[in-house]
């Protein structure tokens, strides 16, 4: 665990400076799996709505790192984890998000993959990474992957990286509000660090920074519904996933293409193939969507040219009232040109036979209350904080 001889910095515009000590982070920055999220928008098509959204997954790995890095200034929390055990949730805060593919979460739905198993298996399978890891011990890596993967090996360090209140969560709504200029996800990131203490091997929060954790999870609500789930952005979205779908279907037919589509095919294949995965990232699909804009077959045509020119699709609220027109597009379109997608979200979900999914609150007295149980507020939107938002997204071929 070789620290390095001076500490390192990088410029960030919400904590001022990102702050590197140890030799393997500083490694793990510089290798080809992490700088590869410096092409692979953070927020994927939100930047069609949001023109300065064009921040990365890079941006935001390095954040929910210097996050990590500031918890452990909470005494308690330091004292609870040895120096092997603070590397360990430092490095797999780094790399939380390594496995993302390119435009996040659009590339996940249409070839079948999730982000957090290809980056538990990037993290024990990859040369560099692995290499770099093995030098703590040879068992690092390994444990690093557990957490990413949620495997429940280290609980504590787990709830730190991936519950209701964490590391990523704390670094991604600050980032996004600050990107996207809406003031929704601030957030008292210092309050909840200051209150933030470990009991019986736990994560809790001092009831005096009830307030902070409120504000946060009505924060956290209001950017779902007015950034990560605006109907512009969705619908840029779907536009990708039918050109996702539209290349399946022409390889599943033996389509000969002009563009070398080798790794997409690799994935369709095999979507365990970290090493073509890995290829792809937001500069190669759009290079390929380019190129597609001139290609033979229609249909892949001109999706590409919706894409490539921001040709936004129309929508409607897909419910009773409006099933017979959606009926009449149906038959009207081919399938390429229309989808249905339904997207929800509570203020605060609980669910107890979940690890993670509930906040506790150290009241004064030392005892330990649920945040529904010692907040009113979250109480009340626990229960009726849910919104649903089914909508149906087609091109106007006007």
């Amino acid at each position: 665990m070789k620290k390095l001889a001076r500490q390192q910095v990088f410029r960030d515009p919400l904590y001022g400076y990102i702050h590197v000590d140890y030799v393997i982070i500083k490694k793990l920055i510089n290798s080809f799996c992490f700088q590869r999220l410096r092409r692979i928008k953070q927020l994927s098509g939100v930047y069609m709505v949001f023109h300065c959204a064009e921040h990365s997954r890079f941006q935001h790995s390095l954040g929910v790192y210097e996050v990590a890095n500031r918890f452990l200034s909470v005494p308690e929390l330091k004292s609870e984890l040895n120096e092997r055990e603070q590397l360990l949730f430092l490095s797999a805060a780094l790399l939380h998000d390594i496995g993302h593919g390119a435009y996040s979460h659009a590339f996940e739905d249409v070839f079948l993959v999730n982000h957090e198993k290809i980056g538990a298996s990037i993290i024990v399978k990859n040369e560099e990474i692995r290499s770099i890891l093995d030098e703590v011990d040879k068992n690092f890596a390994s444990d690093v992957s557990s957490v990413i993967a949620k495997d429940g090996k280290f609980p504590l360090i787990e709830t730190l990286i991936s519950s209701q209140l964490d590391v990523d969560r704390l670094d991604y709504l600050a980032r996004d509000a600050y990107y996207t200029g809406t003031t929704y996800g601030r957030i008292d990131f210092e309050r909840i660090v200051r209150v933030l203490r470990i009991k019986d091997s736990k994560v809790v929060f001092k009831s005096s920074g009830i307030h902070a954790i409120e504000n946060y999870l009505i924060s956290r609500y209001h950017m779902y519904w007015q950034v990560y789930y605006h109907p512009t952005a969705r619908a840029y979205e779907v536009v990708l996933e039918k050109i996702y779908q539209r290349i399946r279907d022409l390889i599943n037919e033996n389509y000969q293409f002009n563009e070398n589509i080798e790794y997409l095919k690799n994935i369709m294949e095999d979507p365990t193939d970290i090493t073509s995965y890995l290829e792809i990232d937001d500069n190669y699909i759009n290079s390929l969507i380019a190129r597609f804009t001139k290609t033979k077959d229609e249909v892949l045509r001109n999706l590409s040219i919706d894409f490539l020119n921001r040709h936004i699709w129309e929508y409607l609220d897909d419910n009773e009232e409006n099933k017979e027109q959606i009926a009449k597009i149906k038959n009207k379109l081919s399938k390429y040109y229309y989808s249905s997608r339904t997207v929800e979200q509570n203020t605060y979900k609980v669910d107890g036979k979940k690890f993670g999914l509930e906040i506790d609150i150290l009241l004064e007295n030392g005892d330990i209350q649920t945040l529904t149980e010692f907040s009113s507020v979250i109480n009340s939107l626990a229960t009726g904080g849910f919104k649903k938002d089914p909508k149906f997204f087609y091109k106007n071929e006007k």
